[in-house]
This record gives C-alpha cells, structure tokens and sequence, in this order.
C-alpha cells in the first residue's frame, strides 16, 4: 500500500494519475473515469464513482482528499451575488470567494492566498498579511464550491496577490481551462496583478492567454505609493512596459484596474493623467466605486464626480467602463466577510 500523502484530487492532471495508478497497482484505463468524476461531475468522495470496482475505490480513498475547504458562512446579496468563506486547516487560515451575477455569465471570484502580502491601504485582506498561499486544488475547489456547473468566467481578484503564488496560481489556471478539467475558455480567466514586472512577462510565456488586469489605482507613482506599499518595487512606467510585452505576446488587451477614492485620485487633474499613461499602452479602464470598509478612512467618491473622471478619460479617447456595484449588502469587497466573522464588533456574527 502507498505511503504518500493524500492528494486533493481537485489537482490532478492526467499525468498525475499515471504514477498514482501505477504505485497502486492500478489499471490505467480508470484513469480517464477518474478524472470524469472529479472535474465534470465534481463528486465529494471516491465512494460515489458508480462505474470504478469496489476494490479500486477501496485504493483511491486512502490516496485522494476531495474537499479541503470547510464553508463556514455564506451571504447571499439581494442582487443575487453569492459569497463563502471557506476555512483551510484551522480558523486562522481561512478565504473568501465570490460568485457574481451579470445576465448570461455567473462570475467566480477566487482568492489565491491567505490574506495577502501586499497591504493595499484601502483593502480588509491587506490589514492582516499574509497567512500563506493557497494550493490549486484549494483554488479549484472554490469554483466548485460555488456550483461550477453555473461558473462561465473566473477572476483572481479574491484575496492575494496570485502572481506571488505564481506555481499554483498556473497549475489551476491550467486545470479551469483543460478539456478534462473544467474547461473555462482562456479568454474567461483573468489574473489581476498589483504589477511584478517580472512575473507579468513570465506569465507572457505561460501557454495559456489569460486576460491580464493590473491594480493601478492611482495615476502617478507619488500617490500609488501611498496606497499600494509594493508600489515602492516597481515605478508606473517598468509595471506598464512589462504589460506591453504581455499584449505583444497574447494579443490580449490589458485591463487597467481604477479603484476611485474619494478625494484622493478621483479628481479631473488625476484623470488627465490616467488618460496620459494610457496612451503608453493597448489597454481599457475598468473603473471601480469604492466599497467602504469599517475601520478604514477611505469613502466611497460621489456618483457625479465618477461622471466627470469617466467623461475625462471620454474626451481623451481613452475607453473605459464603470464596474457595476455588487454584493454593496453583504460587505462583497475583499476581505470584509473573513474580518466580519474574526471581529463581530464591525459587522455581522455568524
């Protein structure tokens, strides 16, 4: 009998199953059945695969896990926004996923750390750093925790910084995608990135086009410092030419991410510059209404201000969009249902 540790069978791939069946003395034909239970009909033990023998299911369950992830709350918003907090191994490693709603597409929002490293001024993951990252299965699972057969599109925009986690962020990337897997067209994922440079061009080569989304929120390299500490790595220009080589290599036009804050980078002067660096680079701007957080400063900007950033950026040719508000009743923003749940005080008591 094996000695190997269980695997989370969310992480399989084909070849993975051939050294697995092999050291357990199993047939190889199960393989392609295996990975059926697993990814399309997404069962939760090894008990449940009808048409695998008895004895071979006897094998597997003492080599494979199937869910890691505890749902210890869900919220379910009045615009019909799902979110969850899973918790990985004990209560202080826990992450939130999202599931959104938008006409034809059901979105998940999947974290790819513990809390995150990065400690973004304005943002609850940040305010507890990092608790370390999440393997692909633990990311696999969310999607399917969330009812994957309803997901048409993934974001990495849940906690974490997922090109920190680059190894495992990839490994599940490839796995949504996969015919055998969940098989979520590349165009249908998107990694948001705060801007490594180096890794933006290492995920240049990854063979898998995913829609690349950068974290701007600030239209200089002065105020994105203030609210982005890792903002001290890497100048705006450096963060945007590694985006550049990105398009060049996918074809795929970058989304800039604009967090707009009251008083602080929402106003004409900071759109004008917005519109400038844009003009460096093959991109759309994906304008954000901030979602306030308990115990942070930052406010939501007015609904006209918005307006005239958004024209500002019209006026200069640059095409932009403003997100649609959700999940606003059930605290959707990153991080807020994990500090919810540690902290009644500021919110909801499960």
């Amino acid at each position: 009998m094996s000695t190997r540790d269980a695997q989370h069978a969310l992480e399989l791939f084909p070849r993975d199953t051939d050294g697995l069946f092999a050291e357990l003395g199993l047939p190889q034909y199960v393989s392609k059945q295996l990975l059926d239970w697993v990814y399309k009909k997404q069962v939760q033990s090894v008990e449940e695969m009808s048409n695998i023998r008895k004895v071979v299911r006897e094998r597997l369950s003492e080599a494979l896990e199937f869910r890691k992830g505890k749902l210890v709350k869900t919220q379910n918003a009045s615009d019909g926004t799902r979110k969850h907090l899973l918790e990985w191994e004990s209560p202080e490693k826990r992450t939130e996923t999202v599931m959104i709603p938008a006409k034809a597409r059901r979105t998940a929002c999947v974290s790819s750390q513990v809390g995150c490293p990065v400690g973004c001024t304005f943002c609850a993951s940040g305010l507890e750093g990092l608790g370390g990252n999440l393997s692909a299965g633990q990311i696999v699972e969310q999607v399917v925790s969330l009812g994957a057969d309803e997901i048409t599109n993934i974001v990495f925009m849940g906690m974490g910084e997922p090109l920190s986690n680059y190894q495992n962020v990839t490994r599940a990337i490839r796995i949504l995608n996969a015919p055998w897997g969940l098989g979520i067209g590349a165009r249908k994922i998107t990694v948001s990135t705060v801007g490594l440079p180096a890794a933006i061009e290492k995920l240049a080569k990854f063979e898998i086009p995913v829609t690349l989304a950068l974290s701007l929120h600030a239209p200089n390299d002065d105020i994105r410092k203030e609210l982005i500490p890792w903002a001290k790595f890497a100048t705006i220009k450096e963060i945007l030419k590694a985006c550049d080589t990105y398009f060049k290599a996918t074809g795929r036009e970058i989304t800039l991410e604009y967090l707009l804050l009251h008083k602080v980078n929402d106003r004409t002067a900071h759109a004008k510059e917005l519109a400038a660096l844009c003009k460096t680079l093959r991109c759309n701007v994906n304008l954000i209404r901030y979602n306030e957080v308990p115990d942070l400063p930052f406010e939501r900007p007015q609904t006209e201000q918005v307006r005239r950033f958004q024209e500002t950026l019209a006026s200069a040719g640059v095409n932009s969009h403003i997100r649609a508000s959700r999940g606003r009743d059930i605290a959707a923003a990153c991080g807020q249902l994990k500090r919810q749940h540690i902290t009644p005080s500021i919110g909801e008591s499960s």
